[in-house]
């Protein structure tokens, strides 16, 4: 939402609500921008001090949780400001980075900080190149720089300490069903609203050379938007093709889209529950669970309670409600690294090495090796069996 255009896709609150409350952090960066990082992000974030000087409460919404999290602790590490004072053009070298192989970047990655390395995913390539890029421009091994801001006053499993040590999180969370029929319902709303002439405009002004001249890029910038990326052989082929060839691409559009959407939703709940609710600390703020399923409850279940919450805060005492409390396992390795060498796959974490070996797909892996594996003692027994004849001059030699 940082971006200039693609206000439908993008979700951005209407000029409507846009005045009843003031909104910061909007529109304000150009589409064709795509260096733009959660750095400058966070730099740009000042508005926060500003609000808090003006005896205002400021609400910072989702969500971007990686985004939200610059905002939370003392998480990021800046090499823009080394990369600016360097002579000649400033180059992104995260971005150079990602150009090489996955195998050879995760291999040098291994050489300058294996600990880092064991806990990345080889096939992440944005993060093993962000994690080389740190190294390269500050000297100093991305992992050492962690451990440093975790071990600062007030530091924890997930950063350095709060920037804000009053903060308080206020979760909407809904029953999945009612969440996945809600997010359908948005994308025939964004439709209804105008999508496609805005797709169709993007596109044109800002993509269409691009891809002429092979050289779009859905990894980096605005491009990477849910819901842009998805349109696009819709977007390349239309007019160039019969009607009902766009119409069956239109649709696998709209389908693809409201299937990332779901998937996305359901990433940040993944990322509520792992980075507040498994990783307690002295570090992580009180996470207040709101129910929305049913919208009809809005005022008893979501506004009511909320405004409860952060009136107890600003008056400093305990709010009436109990903040969202989940097991964990205090030995749980979330960065452990494993090998399935039966399907080829490098799993991170033991909870995703857990689920791993209860799939289907690693489970169907087992069960055909165990048949190969059957049949070939099977053979190896009949071979013994067939092989073996008795001689009558010596049948006490062996064969």
């Amino acid at each position: 939402q940082v971006y200039k255009g693609l206000d439908i896709i993008t979700n951005k609150v209407s000029p409507q609500e846009q005045r009843l409350c003031r909104h910061h952090m909007i529109s304000f960066v150009d589409p064709l921008v795509s260096n733009y990082t959660v750095v400058d992000f966070r730099d740009k974030a000042w508005h926060i001090e500003d609000i808090f000087a003006r005896d205002k409460i400021p609400i910072v919404v989702g969500g971007t949780n990686y985004y939200i999290e610059s905002l939370l602790w003392k998480v990021l590490i800046n090499t823009k400001e080394k990369a600016s004072t360097a002579a000649g053009p400033v180059t992104d070298r995260k971005v150079e980075l990602e150009q090489l192989d996955g195998v050879e970047l995760h291999h040098r990655l291994s050489q300058v900080d294996p600990e880092m390395a064991a806990k990345l995913h080889p096939h992440d390539k944005r993060k093993v190149a962000r994690s080389l890029q740190v190294f390269e421009e500050t000297g100093i091994p991305h992992s050492e720089i962690l451990h440093q801001q975790q071990e600062e006053e007030g530091g924890g499993p997930l950063g350095g300490p709060l920037k804000y040590p009053h903060s308080c999180i206020l979760w909407l969370h809904a029953d999945q069903a009612a969440l996945d029929q809600r997010l359908e319902k948005r994308v025939d709303d964004m439709l209804a609203a105008g999508l496609l002439e805005e797709l169709r405009d993007f596109h044109r002004r800002y993509n269409q050379e691009k891809v002429a001249e092979n050289r779009q890029d859905y990894q980096h910038g605005i491009f990477q938007s849910i819901g842009f990326k998805e349109f696009h052989e819709y977007l390349i082929s239309e007019g160039n093709c019969p009607p009902e060839t766009s119409a069956l691409l239109l649709q696998k559009g709209i389908q693809a889209l409201k299937q990332v959407t779901k998937k996305y939703a359901r990433r940040q709940n993944k990322w509520v529950r792992n980075r507040f609710l498994r990783r307690p600390g002295p570090n992580v703020p009180p996470v207040y669970g709101l129910e929305v399923s049913d919208l009809l409850r809005w005022e008893e279940d979501v506004l009511k309670p909320a405004l409860e919450i952060v009136e107890s805060f600003i008056q400093g005492r305990d709010p009436p409600a109990e903040p969202v409390k989940m097991e964990y396992d205090v030995n749980e390795n979330k960065r452990s690294h494993h090998v399935c060498e039966l399907c080829d796959r490098v799993i991170i974490g033991d909870r995703e090495w857990a689920a791993h070996t209860r799939s289907k797909s690693h489970l169907h892996h087992l069960k055909k090796r165990r048949k190969l594996e059957a049949a070939s003692r099977a053979a190896e027994t009949e071979g013994d069996s067939g092989g073996t004849e008795t001689s009558g001059e010596d049948s006490s030699l062996p064969l």
